[in-house]
């Protein structure tokens, strides 16, 4: 039995129990299943005040409901991953009427608080579309991280690859030469324009983009070979939900490359670029990364360079499942 199956002892399980048993806390575990949030997201959904969801936020904290982790000026939470008392929270929360009135209107401004996101990041875009490869490079050794990229990718041949959140097109422009067909995936329409022009100016006629939400892929699964997130996850608030679905479309044997910061504390990136996430630990992608049912076969950070502040990780995940070549001849008979 591994430490976080043991059976939850009479006090703690108390703790937990007390934790869970009150209205406002009980709405707050049903939201962290949605997704991560900040005490200002809390505080906009369930209008309360701050301090008070800030007390509800520690006790479930401290119960191993809830799990904390700060970047910079931020906290974050969400519900409990590992544990009996992260077993117990889900539990309770599959048992919530979906249908229940309280339940229906925290989801309704859930969506709300996130569309409002959404929307900031896509005015950011529009503003800053024609200068993002420029922007880029501010924090980017662009050539080292391409170079590791294609070492990364180079064990095997690639026939169709998926770029999510492609921005100008430079991966599909990046890796064309390497592979059959590219697609690439954008929210914004701003992007989606210059990545056309990017890849009509390069003849790039086996490569296309199009409009696509990186949480919901109109693409049927097994439909890649390889799935690229380069520099996309900092700015979503639902990382594992965007790992798990690009895993989804990945052909058996298939594989995920991550490209992002690694944690850092350049706060004006959040306030004036709609970064959501001040990068992410070595072990925040490979676990999301196994929680979607990948094996991490790589992981890689590469320090910034001499004017730069800021390093970049890369995670590759492999599809464990075996891609059966066709029997010969030999094999038939």
């Amino acid at each position: 039995m591994s430490k976080d199956d043991r059976p939850i002892g009479f006090p703690a399980l108390t703790a937990v129990l007390k934790a869970a048993g009150e209205a406002t806390r009980l709405r707050i575990l049903a939201l962290l299943a949605e997704t991560e949030l900040t005490v200002s997201d809390l505080t906009a959904i369930l209008r309360q005040s701050q301090p008070r969801l800030s007390r509800h936020l520690r006790l479930l904290t401290e119960a191993g409901l809830v799990e904390r982790f700060r970047e910079g000026a931020w906290a974050f939470f969400r519900l409990g991953e590992r544990g009996s008392s992260a077993d117990i929270a889900r539990a309770l929360i599959a048992r919530l009427d979906a249908d229940d009135p309280a339940i229906g209107r925290d989801r309704e401004r859930l969506v709300a608080v996130r569309s409002a996101r959404v929307a900031a990041a896509q005015a950011y875009f529009r503003r800053h579309a024609a200068e993002w490869d420029r922007i880029r490079k501010l924090h980017v050794a662009d050539a080292a991280v391409e170079a590791a990229l294609h070492a990364a990718l180079a064990d095997k041949p690639i026939r169709s690859l998926l770029d999510l959140g492609t921005g100008t097109g430079r991966m599909l422009e990046l890796f064309a030469p390497d592979i059959e067909r590219g697609l690439g995936l954008d929210l914004s329409l701003d992007m989606l324009a210059l990545a056309r022009a990017r890849l009509d100016r390069a003849g790039l006629q086996h490569c296309s983009v199009r409009h696509g939400d990186i949480y919901n892929l109109a693409l049927p699964r097994d439909s890649f070979d390889v799935v690229i997130l380069h520099q996309v996850l900092h700015f979503l608030d639902d990382g594992p939900r965007a790992v798990a679905e690009a895993a989804r479309v990945l052909r058996p044997g298939g594989r995920l490359l991550v490209v992002d910061f690694a944690p850092h504390d350049l706060e004006f990136l959040r306030e004036q670029h709609a970064h959501r996430r001040l990068g992410f630990a070595a072990e925040t992608v490979t676990q999301w990364m196994e929680a979607a049912g990948l094996e991490p076969v790589r992981q890689q950070t590469l320090p910034p360079g001499p004017e730069g502040k800021i390093a970049v990780t890369l995670w590759l995940g492999r599809d464990q499942r075996i891609l059966l070549a066709a029997p010969t001849a030999r094999e038939v008979a």
